[in-house]
């Protein structure tokens, strides 16, 4: 998928503006919609924060303890709701299908579900190490685009207000996902997981 810097306000369909605001009513239908069990808040909203080393693109990464999050100036104000309990998976499939979707859960107002625009602003990969219990222990980016270089930190704040992500010890080790995120021009992103 192309990533251009081309007149971007001339791709976007008028239909597809006029439903924007179905977004966050189909996200909170979707997860909250089929709960069973009662919802918890979590100890943190925006997760510790990340830390990056700059050695090369391939090998940065990020650790919960460190500098603040960076907020996208783009990004809308939307109340966080809580999270559902994360479930353990049953194998890394359904681990990979969880984790997107509590991805969207936790970033109201980041995320977009529809078709994903062409060309994409930017499409940073990340690898995300966990510890048993599911906290983010290490953020390793596999690829950070050369434009929109800000949607990196946008990512990975995206999956420390995620976190946690559920008990993996069912799950063999190691305990590492990764996620492709594809950022459209408002600098929301979709799971590529979810793009199927």
């Amino acid at each position: 998928m192309p990533c251009t810097d081309e007149d971007r306000a001339a791709r976007m369909r008028p239909e597809a503006a006029g439903l924007l605001w179905l977004m966050p009513l189909m996200v909170l239908l979707l997860f909250i919609g089929g709960c069973t069990a009662p919802l918890s808040v979590p100890t943190s909203a925006s997760g510790a924060g990340a830390t990056s080393t700059t050695s090369s693109p391939a090998s940065q990464t990020a650790t919960p303890q460190g500098a603040a999050t960076t907020a996208s100036k783009n990004a809308p104000a939307v109340a966080l709701l809580p999270l559902q309990p994360p479930v353990a998976a049953r194998n890394w499939d359904d681990f990979q299908l969880q984790a997107a979707r509590r991805l969207v859960a936790a970033n109201p107002g980041r995320t977009y579900l529809g078709a994903v625009p062409d060309p994409l602003l930017a499409i940073p990969v990340l690898e995300v190490e966990l510890t048993a219990d599911g906290q983010v222990s290490r953020i390793k980016v596999l690829r950070a685009p050369t434009q929109a270089t800000d949607t990196v930190q946008l990512a990975i704040d995206a999956v420390h207000r995620a976190a946690p992500f559920g008990q993996m010890q069912q799950l063999g080790k190691p305990w590492r996902f990764v996620e492709v995120f594809l950022f459209d021009d408002e600098r929301r992103f979709k799971p590529r997981t979810l793009d199927n």
